[in-house]
C-alpha cells in the first residue's frame, strides 16, 4: 500500500483500526485507572468513543464529508474524562486536516500540532504526565521523523519509540501514578490507537466487525484503598444548540466542581465535569441548548461496591421509590433513574433534576414533561457491574399497572440471568413513599442477615399490607400529564373535588375517597388510618409531599398523637410522582401490622 499520501478512504480505515484497537485493550485500561480517579473506566469511556466511531461515521465519497461524520460521532460517543478530550483531539485533527485536498506527511504532521493546543483547551486544569502530554509528544516525534523520502508508515514507526518512552515516563510524572506503579490510561489508549492507525497502512486489512462491550470493574483497583473524593458524581452532557460557545459554557459551570472537560464545536458540544450537584449542572445548560444526552456516574457508591461494601446482596430499585438519600446511603442502595422529557431535553429523576427545580417552571412548560422507565441496556450494565461483587440482586419495583419500569427490570435480568448471581425482579405494586417503605424494610433485612429467597417472600406479603393515600390539592397536573382526560378533570373542577388517591391490590392507581374540599379529603385520610390502627396498628409509616411544608406539619402532628409513633421519615417526593400529583399533595404510605 502507498503511504507517501493518504487517501480518504486509506485514512478513514487507519482511524476505524486504531478505534479497534482501543476496544481490545479496554479492559487493562479500567484495570489500571487511577487518575484523575480510581474509578476504573476509563477503557470503558474510550471504548464507548470508539465504537461510536465504527457505528455511526461513514466513509463518504469527499474527504470532507467523510471528516465531519468522524467528528460527529466522535464527540456524540465521548464518555468520561479521557474519551471526551480524545473527541476534541479528533475535532481538532480533522479541523486541521480539512484546510487541504490532499493528506500529505506535512499536511498531516501540521495536523497533529494543531490538534493538540485545541484538546488542550477543553480541559480546564491540563495536566502534564497525561493523555494531553503523550499527544504532544507524538506530534513532535512525528515531524521530526519526517524525511524527503519518508512514508507514513515510516514517520509512524521512528516516532514510536519517543511515544513509549513519553508513556513509560507519565508514571513519574504523576505521584499518584508512581504509588500505583502504573502508566496513565488515558495516554496508553492514545498509543494503542496509534498503534491499530498504523498497522492498517501496514496491512490494509480490516473488518467492521465491532469488538463486544466490556463492562467496568473496580476489582483490580488495590491501589484505591485511600479513595476519597471530593466530588461523587460524574456528570456529562451532550448539548445540541445553534452558536454554542465553549468558553462561556465552561465558566458557567466551573465552579460547581473539578475535572471539567469542554470539547465540541458551535452546534454540538460534549461536557465533563466532576460534581455533589448534578441537578445544578443541567439546571444551568438547559439555558444554553437542548440537553440531548447524560449521563451521571455515583463514583462513591462504584467504589463502595468493590472496597466497602457492607453485605452480599445488592438492593436495586428505581427513582420513583421516595426514600431519602441518608438512608439510600446507610443501606448503599443502587437507585436507577427514571427519564424525563422536558422543553427536548432529557433528564433523570433525582439525578439531573429534583422536584424543587421542577417546581420552578412547571407551571410555565407550553409541553407538559413526559416520563420514560430506564433503559434496558443500562440495567443489564448495572447487574453485570453488581454480579462482579454481589452474590445475589434484588430488586424492588414500581407498580407494573403505572409503569414499563418492571418490565425493563425483568427483561434485563432475562438478558444477563447467571445462575451463580440470581437476580430477582419483585414488582412492590407500589409507588412512592409506599415504595420507599417496602425498599427500607428490604435494606433491614439484608442488614440483619436474611437472604434473597426470604427477602422475596417477605415482599409479596409486605405489598398486600402497604398502602399510600394521596391528598391531591389541584386535579389540573393529572390532566396535565394525561392521568385523568380532560373532561373528568373540568367535571372535577366544578365539583371542587379534592380526591383521595391511592393504589389497589393489583398496584393499579385508584380514587378511594372523593373529598370536596381539602378539609374533608384529609379528614378522610386520617378516618382511615384510624380505622388501621383499630384492626391492629401500624408498624411504620411516611410522609411525602410536593412542597407542602405547610400540609406536613399538621399531618405529622396529626399521626403522631394517633400512631403514637414518629414517621419513618418524611421528605418531597420524586420529580415524576410530583409531575402527575401536582405541587401541593401530601401523601401518607404505611406498613400494617396485619394483613387488612
Amino acid at each position: 500500500m502507498s503511504t507517501l499520501t493518504l487517501n480518504v478512504e486509506q485514512l478513514y480505515y487507519s482511524i476505524m483500526s486504531g478505534a479497534k484497537e482501543v476496544i481490545r485493550q479496554a479492559a487493562h485500561l479500567n484495570k489500571i485507572n487511577v487518575f484523575p480517579v480510581p474509578d476504573g473506566d476509563t477503557g470503558t469511556n474510550l471504548a464507548s468513543m470508539m465504537r461510536s466511531l465504527l457505528q455511526r461515521s461513514k466513509l463518504e465519497k469527499s474527504l470532507t464529508a467523510t471528516l465531519a461524520s468522524v467528528s460527529d460521532a466522535a464527540l456524540i460517543g465521548a464518555r468520561g474524562n479521557s474519551g471526551i478530550i480524545f473527541a476534541q483531539y479528533i475535532n481538532g485533527l480533522i479541523m486541521s486536516l480539512e484546510k487541504s485536498d490532499t493528506l500529505t506527511l506535512d499536511r498531516f504532521a501540521l495536523g497533529l500540532q494543531e490538534a493538540v493546543p485545541y484538546a488542550k483547551e477543553a480541559i480546564s486544569v491540563p495536566v502534564e504526565g497525561t493523555m494531553i502530554t503523550v499527544m504532544r509528544v507524538f506530534a513532535e516525534a512525528f515531524s521530526e521523523a519526517l524525511t524527503p523520502k519518508s512514508s507514513f508508515i515510516d514517520a509512524f514507526e521512528n516516532s514510536m519509540t519517543t511515544v513509549y518512552q513519553a508513556l513509560e515516563d507519565t508514571t513519574e510524572q504523576l505521584e499518584v501514578l508512581k504509588k500505583a506503579g502504573v502508566v496513565d490510561a488515558g495516554a496508553k489508549g492514545f498509543v494503542h490507537f496509534l498503534e491499530g492507525f498504523v498497522n492498517y497502512l501496514k496491512t490494509g486489512e480490516f473488518d467492521m466487525d465491532i469488538v463486544e462491550d466490556v463492562v467496568a470493574t473496580l476489582s483490580h483497583l488495590d491501589h484505591a484503598d485511600d479513595y476519597d473524593p471530593a466530588y461523587r458524581y460524574c456528570t456529562e452532557a451532550l448539548i445540541s444548540g445553534a452558536r454554542l460557545d465553549r468558553e462561556t459554557i465552561r465558566e458557567a459551570v466551573a465552579a460547581l466542581g473539578d475535572s471539567l472537560v469542554v470539547a465540541g464545536n458551535n452546534r454540538k458540544m460534549r461536557l465533563h465535569i466532576h460534581t455533589n450537584q448534578p441537578q445544578s449542572v443541567f439546571f444551568t445548560l438547559r439555558t444554553y441548548g437542548d440537553i440531548i444526552e447524560q449521563k451521571v456516574d455515583d463514583m462513591q457508591r462504584q467504589y463502595e461496591v468493590a472496597h466497602a461494601r457492607k453485605h452480599d446482596i445488592a438492593l436495586v430499585t428505581d427513582s420513583i421509590a421516595d426514600l431519602p438519600k441518608s438512608l439510600v446511603d446507610q443501606y448503599q442502595v443502587h437507585v436507577v433513574p427514571i427519564h424525563l422529557m422536558i422543553e427536548n431535553s432529557e433528564y433523570y429523576d433525582k439525578l439531573t433534576i429534583d422536584s424543587e427545580q421542577f417546581y420552578a417552571f412547571m407551571d410555565e412548560l407550553l409541553v407538559y414533561p413526559k416520563s420514560a422507565q430506564p433503559n434496558v441496556k443500562t440495567i443489564e450494565n448495572l447487574y453485570s457491574f453488581l454480579s462482579t461483587y454481589y452474590k445475589e440482586i434484588v430488586v424492588l419495583t414500581v407498580s407494573e399497572k403505572m409503569s414499563g419500569t418492571y418490565g425493563a427490570f425483568a427483561q434485563a435480568a432475562r438478558n444477563v440471568q447467571d445462575e451463580s448471581v440470581p437476580i430477582r425482579v419483585i414488582d412492590t405494586r407500589q409507588n412512592s413513599g409506599a415504595e420507599g417503605l417496602l425498599v427500607q424494610r428490604a435494606a433491614e433485612m439484608i442488614a440483619a442477615g436474611a437472604d434473597a429467597e426470604s427477602i422475596e417472600t417477605a415482599m409479596r406479603t409486605l405489598r398486600e399490607q402497604t398502602k399510600i393515600l394521596v391528598s391531591v390539592k389541584t386535579l389540573k397536573y393529572m390532566v396535565r400529564s394525561g392521568r385523568l382526560s380532560k373532561v373528568t378533570g373540568l367535571v372535577a373542577k366544578v365539583l371542587n373535588l379534592k380526591p383521595v388517591v391511592s393504589i389497589d391490590a393489583d398496584g393499579e392507581g385508584i380514587i378511594l375517597e372523593k373529598g370536596l374540599s381539602l378539609k374533608s379529603s384529609t379528614k378522610k385520610i386520617f378516618k382511615h388510618i384510624e380505622s388501621v390502627m383499630a384492626a391492629g396498628g401500624i408498624e411504620r409509616y411516611a410522609i411525602v409531599h410536593a412542597n407542602a411544608s405547610d400540609r406536613l406539619k399538621q399531618y405529622q402532628a396529626r399521626l403522631e398523637a394517633m400512631t403514637g409513633m414518629a414517621p419513618a421519615y418524611t421528605m418531597q417526593i420524586s420529580t415524576v410522582v410530583a409531575m402527575n400529583a401536582g405541587i401541593g399533595s401530601i401523601a401518607v404510605a404505611y406498613i400494617a401490622k396485619n394483613h387488612l
